[in-house]
C-alpha cells in the first residue's frame, strides 16, 4: 500500500466515505476506541453494515462512568468489544516496588507503558491497521501534524509495517458533538462534568473553557508530555 497515495485520495472525503475505502481497501483492521469520537466512528461503521472490529484498553484505574460507558455502546451497537487489559505480573512488580501512585512523581511514561502502550502493542501485531479517533485540535503540542492516513512510526502489525488512519483527524470537537446529539450516540457522562479528554481517573481531570483539551491529562507534567505512548506522530 502506497501511503502518501491513499492519503492524497483520502485527504478530501467526509469520515463516512474514508471509512467505507479503509473497509474496501484494508484486511484485518480494528477500530480503537476510548472517547467520543471514537464512537462516532463505530456508529458509522456500524450503519455501514461494516461490521467493525473495535477493541479498548482497560488500565485498571480508569473511571466508574468509564466502564459504564464501554457496556452501554456495546449495548447500543449490539456489539463485543474487545477488552484489552495490562499483563498482572509486570504491573504487581511495579506497584510492589513503587506503589500505586509513582506517576506523580517519576511521570506518567511507565505506567502508561505497562498498563496502555504493552496491551495495545501485544494486540496490534494481530491487525494490518488500525484507526483511531484522533483530531488535529486535540492538542496543539502534540496532534498538529496528525494525518488521516499514516504509517505508525510507534507500533508494528502482523505483516511488519502497520497502517493507521484517523478519519476525523480534520474535525474539530464541534463536528464531534453536533454528529452526536442529532444522532443520539452514546457518551462518557464525565463529558458533563466539564471532562473532555478523558483517561485514567488518578490522572484526568475537568477543564475550564477554553483551555488546550489536553489540559486535563497529567496536569503536574509539562505540555510537550501530554501523549501517554499510544499515538507518536514525529
Amino acid at each position: 500500500m502506497d501511503i502518501q497515495i491513499l492519503q492524497k485520495e483520502l485527504q478530501d472525503q467526509q469520515p463516512r466515505d474514508i471509512l467505507k475505502s479503509i473497509y474496501a481497501q484494508t484486511n484485518n483492521i480494528a477500530i480503537s476506541f476510548s472517547g467520543a469520537e471514537d464512537v462516532v466512528l463505530i456508529d458509522m461503521a456500524c450503519k455501514l453494515k461494516l461490521n467493525p472490529s473495535v477493541f479498548t484498553l482497560d488500565t485498571g484505574r480508569l473511571h466508574p462512568e468509564t466502564y459504564q460507558f464501554i457496556q452501554a455502546v456495546m449495548d447500543h451497537y449490539n456489539i463485543n468489544i474487545n477488552i484489552l487489559t495490562p499483563d498482572p505480573t509486570t504491573l504487581q512488580d511495579l506497584t510492589l516496588k513503587k506503589g500505586l501512585f509513582s506517576f506523580y512523581k517519576d511521570g506518567h511514561s511507565e505506567c502508561c507503558g505497562i498498563r496502555k502502550v504493552e496491551p495495545l502493542k501485544k494486540h496490534l501485531l494481530t491487525l494490518n491497521g488500525w484507526i483511531t479517533g484522533q483530531r488535529k485540535d486535540q492538542s496543539k503540542e502534540t496532534r498538529n501534524s496528525l494525518s488521516i492516513a499514516e504509517i505508525d512510526p510507534s507500533f508494528k502489525g502482523c505483516d511488519g509495517q502497520l497502517t493507521k488512519f484517523n478519519p476525523l483527524c480534520n474535525w474539530t470537537s464541534e463536528d464531534v458533538w453536533s454528529y452526536i446529539r442529532a444522532l443520539d450516540v452514546p457518551f462518557n457522562t464525565l463529558h458533563q462534568q466539564g471532562y473532555v479528554s478523558i483517561g485514567c481517573q488518578p490522572c484526568t481531570r475537568a477543564t475550564l473553557p477554553h483551555q488546550d483539551p489536553r489540559e486535563g491529562r497529567w496536569w503536574w507534567e509539562n505540555a510537550v508530555n501530554k501523549e501517554c505512548g499510544l499515538h507518536s506522530n514525529s
